[in-house]
C-alpha cells in the first residue's frame, strides 16, 4: 500500500515485547508466544516477561510438585530482574530457599499456603530485605519465629497479611506470641490482615500501640477481639478496623483439587493435558454463598486497602 509504513512486530524492542506479553495467560505465554518468531521466543525465554510472576490461579488448580518446577522456570528466567512473586502451594523449604537466592530486586511475596517451615525462614529471611508486602496467609507451619525473623530483615515492610482459614481453628494454637511478633518487629506497617487468628484483645492493642502508621487492621473472624469503638476514636484517629464481626461464608480464595499428570510438566513440549484449567462459569458472589455483613470501627474510604486488599 502506498504512502503506508509498515513495522514488523518482530523488531519491537524486548522488553516493550514483555509488557504486551504480560497481559496474556500463562499457558499462552509459554505455549503459543514461542512459536510466533525468534524474537518473540526470546523475549518469553529472557527475563523481560518475568519480572513480575503471578500464577496464584494456576498454581491453585496444580499438582503441588508442577507448582514448584514452574516457579524454578520463571524464576530462573527472571534474570534477578525479579520484582513480585505471587503463587500458591509452595511445597518444601527448597524451593522457598531457591527463590530467596534470586529475590535481591523483589519487592511483593504473596505466597498463601505454602508448606515452608521456621527453620527455613530464618535461614533465608536476610535475603528478602527488599520485600515491602508479604502474604502467608495460611501457612499452617510457621509461627512466631519465622514472623519475627522477617520482621527484623525486611525493615522496608508496610504491608503484611496472614490471614486463616475459620476451619482449622479448632486445630490451631493461639498465636499470641505471633501477634507480639508482630508488633515488636514491624512497626513500620500500614496494612496488616489477621483474619481468623486465634488472638484476643490485649494483641491487638499491642500491634495498634507499637505500629504508629497503621492504616488499616483486618481483625474478621478474631472472636476473643473485643474492641471499644470510642477507645479507637480517642486512641488512633486514622486507623480503620474490619472486623472482630462477620457474618459470611469463607470468603477466601478457594484453591480447588489438583488434577495429576502423567509425569512432571515437560515446559518446552507443554502437552496441551497439562493446561486442563478452565475457569468453572459460576458466579463468585454464588461460590461464597451469602452476603457479608461487616461492622466498621471506623469509617472507610475507597482507598483503606492501598491496593492490597
Amino acid at each position: 500500500m502506498g504512502g503506508v509504513n509498515l513495522r514488523n512486530w518482530a523488531d519491537l524492542l524486548p522488553d516493550a515485547l514483555g509488557l504486551i506479553f504480560s497481559h496474556l495467560s500463562l499457558q499462552e505465554t509459554l505455549t503459543i508466544v514461542p512459536r510466533v518468531c525468534k524474537s518473540w521466543n526470546q523475549a518469553v525465554s529472557g527475563p523481560y516477561c518475568w519480572q513480575q510472576i503471578n500464577i496464584l490461579d494456576w498454581s491453585c488448580r496444580s499438582n503441588p510438585d508442577h507448582i514448584d518446577h514452574m516457579l524454578r522456570l520463571l524464576v530462573t528466567r527472571s534474570g534477578g530482574a525479579l520484582r513480585e512473586v505471587t503463587v500458591s502451594g509452595i511445597s518444601n523449604d527448597l524451593t522457598f530457599s531457591f527463590l530467596a537466592d534470586h529475590a535481591r530486586s523483589l519487592q511483593t511475596l504473596q505466597i498463601p499456603r505454602c508448606k515452608i517451615t521456621d527453620s527455613i525462614v530464618e535461614q533465608v529471611s536476610s535475603k528478602l530485605s527488599a520485600v515491602t508486602f508479604m502474604d502467608l496467609s495460611y501457612c499452617c507451619k510457621i509461627s512466631a519465629r519465622a514472623l519475627s525473623a522477617i520482621g527484623k530483615s525486611c525493615k522496608s515492610l508496610v504491608g503484611f497479611r496472614r490471614n486463616m482459614h475459620p476451619i482449622d481453628l479448632e486445630e490451631r494454637w493461639p498465636q499470641a506470641e505471633e501477634a507480639v511478633a508482630i508488633a515488636t518487629t514491624m512497626s513500620k506497617l500500614k496494612h496488616l490482615e489477621l483474619a481468623y487468628n486465634c488472638i484476643d484483645t490485649e494483641c491487638v492493642v499491642e500491634i495498634i500501640n507499637r505500629c504508629d502508621e497503621l492504616e488499616f487492621l483486618d481483625v474478621r473472624g478474631c472472636w476473643d477481639v473485643k474492641l471499644d469503638q470510642d477507645w479507637l476514636e480517642k486512641r488512633v484517629l486514622m486507623i480503620k478496623v474490619l472486623g472482630p464481626h462477620v457474618v459470611d461464608q469463607f470468603e477466601g480464595h478457594s484453591c480447588s483439587d489438583y488434577s495429576d499428570s502423567d509425569s512432571l510438566y515437560d515446559y518446552e513440549s507443554l502437552d496441551d493435558g497439562l493446561w486442563d484449567d478452565d475457569d468453572d462459569d459460576e458466579d463468585d458472589d454464588d461460590r461464597v454463598g451469602g452476603r457479608l455483613e461487616l461492622r466498621f470501627y471506623e469509617g472507610f474510604g475507597e482507598n483503606y486497602g492501598n491496593g492490597w486488599v
